[in-house]
């Protein structure tokens, strides 16, 4: 008996298990592949996706969002898309594309209203996903972020088994349920052969306006626990930002003034994905 036969997931249905290996799958003139996850919401995880594509974009990268929280999506928002995707060119649909020229894919720029719910099953959303990769025209690009939906079910599934990724930034904030949550995404990539880049921790600390004194709003990190026992590094430390938050309100991620830090979750980004060169990486 098959380990499908004998298993009771229902990725046993599509004859694939998250143990099995598997096949090639071609990145299509795509340099990077980069899956950002939390495994719980509410942590900034698109937040983060939008500053990691605003770092690479600012350094003259090429690079595209898949905004694969087809339930929730707030990408487009983050970036300030508004109008709807019409139309296609030879059979395949053309992302949208923001401020610094960042190619953007989400199911809410294919509603007349984006206040609208999709109500689907895993099956759907399954099959949306893989036509935002096999039919979308990303054109060639240095990094292709995929900006996964809360917890490890269906749609995180179709990810790591459909897209050729890199590998998965992971994000968390200072709470340790944060942090027992997350693991379970490190523990599903780790099924999945997915390797990882490292953490990324939000909502780190809030800055005293008068004396400057990072506080610990939310009680004292437990990333460092994180990052020991998976081995990954430490990416970067967001604070809770108020302008941040006007940014991301307002569709204006790009605007963002915290270049150094920027700067710096790039390169350490980078650097984790350093290793055999990519063809098309900047």
């Amino acid at each position: 008996m098959s380990d499908c036969q004998s298993c009771s997931s229902s990725c046993g249905e599509g004859g694939t298990c998250p143990g099995q290996a598997k096949e090639p799958i071609d990145k299509r003139g795509v340099g990077r592949f980069v899956a950002v996850g939390s495994g719980k919401g509410g942590v900034g995880k698109s937040t983060t996706t939008a500053l990691l594509a605003v770092a690479m974009a600012r350094r003259g990268c090429r690079v595209g969002i898949l905004d694969a929280d087809v339930t929730g999506p707030s990408i487009p928002k983050l970036l300030g898309i508004r109008d709807p995707l019409v139309g296609t060119v030879a059979g395949m649909i053309p992302p949208a594309s923001a401020k610094l020229g960042i190619r953007v894919m989400s199911v809410n720029l294919l509603l007349d209203d984006p206040a609208k719910p999709v109500v689907w099953r895993g099956p759907l959303i399954a099959n949306l996903l893989k036509q935002f990769w096999n039919d979308v025209e990303w054109g060639n690009l240095d990094y292709l972020f995929v900006d996964l939906p809360p917890g490890t079910a269906d749609a995180p599934l179709t990810v790591m088994q459909s897209l050729p990724l890199d590998g998965m930034v992971l994000v968390t904030s200072p709470q340790g349920l944060a942090e027992l949550i997350v693991e379970k995404a490190c523990h599903m990539a780790g099924m999945l052969d997915v390797p990882l880049l490292g953490v990324v921790e939000n909502m780190s600390f809030v800055r005293c306006p008068g004396c400057g004194q990072e506080l610990d709003l939310f009680g004292p990190s437990h990333v460092a626990k994180l990052t020991e026992r998976f081995s990954m590094p430490l990416l970067g430390r967001f604070p809770v930002d108020p302008t941040l938050a006007l940014l991301c309100d307002s569709g204006r991620v790009e605007d963002y003034g915290e270049a150094e830090r920027l700067e710096d979750l790039a390169s350490a980004l980078e650097a984790s994905l350093a290793g055999s060169p990519v063809k098309g990486a900047c």
